[in-house]
C-alpha cells in the first residue's frame, strides 16, 4: 500500500505495532515521500489512514488521534486468527461496523481489503487508465466514499460503490468479490515453488466495473462468516504458510 501510494506522488507515514525504529530499512527502500512514526503520530498526521492490522487489534487504534479522520478498514475477519468474534459470528454487525463502533469520531470506508497483498500491487495500473481493474468501496459518509474513490483512481485502481457498512458483507471474505476474481490461474504441471513465484509475480485478470457489480449483487451472507484458509487460492496460502514459518523461526533467533 505505502508502495502505490508514494509512486503515485504522496507523502507516506507507516507504523506498526513495534515501533518506528523497525520500520527504516522499508522507509529507506520507499524513498524521500515515506517516513517512519509511532501509530499514535501515524494516525495523528495523515490526512488519509489506511489500517491493514490483523482484525483482533481493532480496539487498540487510537480513538482521539483518528477523530475527524477518513479512515480505509483493509482489516478482514479470519477466525483462525483472530478467534470467534460473536457479534460478528451472528451477523448482528458487520466487521467494518464493529470498527466504526470503536472509531465512533470517524468516517470509516471499507475498500482495499479484497486482493491478497502481491496483487494489491502488482494489479495497479498507475500509467494506463483503460485497463485498470476495479475495486469495491463501502461506506456510510457519501463525500468520505468519494475521497477515497479519488485515492484509488490515483494509485491506479478504477472503484465501484458496495453500499453501506451495514451491506459490506457482501465484500468480506467468502464472498464473489473475495480474492479470487483478481488472482492469475496458475498453469498445470508447475512445482509448488515454481506455482508460487509464478502466483506472486502475476497480475490477476482485469476486473471491470460491470463485472464487479455483478459479483457484489451476486454475494449471499453464509452461514459460516469469516475468511476460511481453505475458501483461498491454494498456492496463497501455501506461500503465507511458508512467510509464517519463516517469521517464526527469525523470532525465535532474534
Amino acid at each position: 500500500m505505502a508502495r502505490l501510494a508514494v509512486a503515485a506522488g504522496f507523502n507516506v507515514v507507516v507504523s506498526n505495532s513495534r515501533g518506528p525504529q523497525t520500520l527504516q530499512q522499508q522507509v529507506a527502500e520507499l524513498g524521500p515521500k515515506a517516513r517512519a512514526a509511532t501509530t499514535a503520530q501515524a494516525a495523528s498526521d495523515g490526512d488519509l489512514v489506511v489500517v491493514a492490522t490483523p482484525l483482533g487489534a481493532f480496539d487498540k487504534l487510537p480513538v482521539e488521534a483518528l477523530a475527524g479522520k477518513i479512515v480505509i478498514d483493509m482489516m478482514n475477519y479470519y477466525p483462525v486468527r483472530e478467534g470467534q468474534i460473536a457479534v460478528l459470528d451472528t451477523g448482528a454487525m458487520t466487521s467494518s461496523e464493529m470498527v466504526q463502533r470503536h472509531l465512533s469520531g470517524s468516517k470509516i470506508i471499507k475498500a482495499l481489503h479484497n486482493q491478497d497483498a502481491p496483487h494489491l500491487l502488482i494489479n495497479a495500473r498507475l500509467n494506463d487508465k483503460t485497463g485498470r481493474t476495479t475495486l469495491p468501496v463501502s461506506g456510510d459518509d457519501a463525500d468520505a466514499k468519494r475521497t477515497v474513490i479519488s485515492f484509488l483512481e490515483k494509485i491506479g485502481y478504477d472503484a465501484t460503490a458496495a453500499g453501506s457498512l451495514a451491506e459490506s458483507w457482501r465484500v468480506e471474505p467468502g464472498s464473489p468479490i473475495y480474492v479470487w476474481p483478481y488472482a492469475p490461474k496458475v498453469p498445470a504441471g508447475l512445482s509448488g515453488e515454481e506455482a508460487e513465484v509464478f502466483y506472486v509475480t502475476t497480475p490477476g485478470p482485469r476486473v471491470s466495473a460491470a463485472e464487479a457489480q455483478q459479483l457484489i449483487s451476486k454475494a449471499v451472507r453464509p452461514e459460516r462468516i469469516g475468511g476460511f484458509p481453505e475458501d483461498l487460492p491454494p498456492v496463497w496460502v501455501a506461500v503465507v504458510w511458508r512467510w509464517a514459518e519463516v517469521l517464526q523461526k527469525a523470532l525465535k533467533s532474534s
